[in-house]
């Protein structure tokens, strides 16, 4: 141990001789550290990302729906039954459909939603805080914030929709216009819902649909939506499907994870070039001490005590990059959490700040595959320098 961390230092030091050895060092060092932190910020980027999507999803999808297949019945002793039943669940039975908005020369597609809105402002945060201070009657509605800019719609205006089921009107069909008094306008952080999504009264929407009784669905709140709906799916058998909300949106959320794992595959890179320039300073090292190599294995120095000390050079250089590049990625990650140096368009991510969020398995994987590059790139010049031959090289020095 003492001949491998004499080795160690020794080759540590400059060489006036050759500074082009330390300057590879040094690139080495450097690379590990620039790429380790990279590294890291891109991923707690994309994590942030990833949560940040998944929230606005969240909220404005619903964890869990419920609807029917086969015709099976939705209506208020169906919604009575499953309160009864997981009672630790929240409920909101609801009708949707297809309409157009239209003001004066100007039409806009959405959904609307027909709910009870004191079961919808428990499970939906949005449509909560759009009604703290509103009492809705019969014919008003909700809508989001971006529809009513467009349409510069206020506080008790009237919004025309049209509707898709059709009434005799002569000798033809028109389609049913309804008009409803705007009474609070919603902020999901989505222009996609804040533009096409709109509420009102269950009963009111049936009216305008000529519809009787039942829904067209049940949404659920749940804590732990993928072990809840497994019982759902039990409980309601074939007549229902209980769809999650990561169901709804399985491809935008795997093509986000394909990114990922895209992003950290081309990131490592950065640390295989500087495991590359660690195989080069090491390589010139061991080069340029061929002769010391010999003479210390034919003074007695054991083989394994030559690869110890290169490797430990290796793992040094890189050992030392890798804790400066992690030091270097919190204090930037800090920084880009705590000063708003990017900023985002609100409309499009859903928040004016950058996300960040480096999750624990994403840093360890980061860890481990940066110091495997690292010990390979140190084992092979340190397997090169016991493989001298001392007579060889002695004789010709």
């Amino acid at each position: 141990m003492s001949l491998a961390r004499y080795l160690l230092f020794k080759y540590l030091r400059f060489d006036k001789e050759q500074p082009f050895i330390n300057l590879s060092m040094l690139l080495a060092f450097l690379g590990v550290c620039v790429g380790l932190c990279v590294l890291l910020v891109a991923m707690a980027i994309m994590n942030g990302f990833d949560k940040e999507f998944q929230k606005r999803f969240f909220v404005m999808n619903y964890p869990i729906t419920i609807l029917p297949k086969f015709y099976a019945p939705v209506d208020d002793e169906f919604v009575a039954e499953l309160k009864r039943e997981f009672p630790h669940l929240l409920f909101s039975p609801y009708l949707s459909t297809q309409v157009i908005a239209r003001s004066d020369n100007r039409f806009e597609g959405g959904v609307i939603f027909g709910v009870n809105f004191e079961e919808e402002k428990k499970i939906n945060e949005v449509v909560k805080n759009a009604l703290k201070d509103t009492n809705l009657s019969s014919y008003d509605i909700v809508i989001g914030e971006v529809l009513a800019e467009e349409f510069r719609l206020k506080k008790n205006d009237k919004l025309s929709l049209i509707f898709s089921n059709l009434n005799p009107s002569g000798f033809s069909l028109t389609p049913t216009t309804k008009r409803f008094d705007v009474k609070a306008k919603f902020n999901s952080g989505l222009i996609f819902y804040d533009k096409a999504y709109m509420y009102v009264d269950a009963k009111a929407l049936r009216k305008v649909l000529g519809v009787k009784e039942g829904y067209d669905g049940v949404h659920i709140y749940s804590e732990n939506a993928f072990k809840d709906i497994e019982k759902l799916k039990a409980y309601l058998g074939q007549d229902y499907a209980a769809i999650g909300w990561w169901e709804q949106n399985q491809n935008f959320f795997s093509a986000l994870e394909l990114e990922k794992r895209a992003l950290f595959i081309v990131l490592m890179l950065i640390i295989l070039v500087a495991g590359l320039n660690i195989i080069s300073s090491l390589l010139m090292i061991v080069m340029n001490r061929r002769s010391e190599i010999a003479l210390l294995l034919a003074l007695g120095a054991s083989r394994a005590e030559i690869k110890k000390s290169f490797f430990a050079l290796g793992m040094l250089i890189g050992g030392s990059g890798m804790v400066c590049g992690v030091i270097l990625a919190f204090l930037t990650l800090w920084f880009l959490g705590n000063y708003n140096i990017v900023s985002l368009p609100a409309d499009v991510y859903g928040t004016s700040k950058l996300p960040l969020d480096l999750s624990i398995l994403d840093f360890i994987l980061t860890l481990v595959g940066a110091l495997f590059i690292i010990a390979l790139s140190s084992f092979y010049p340190a397997k090169k320098a016991t493989e001298v031959n001392i007579l060889d090289t002695l004789r010709n020095e």
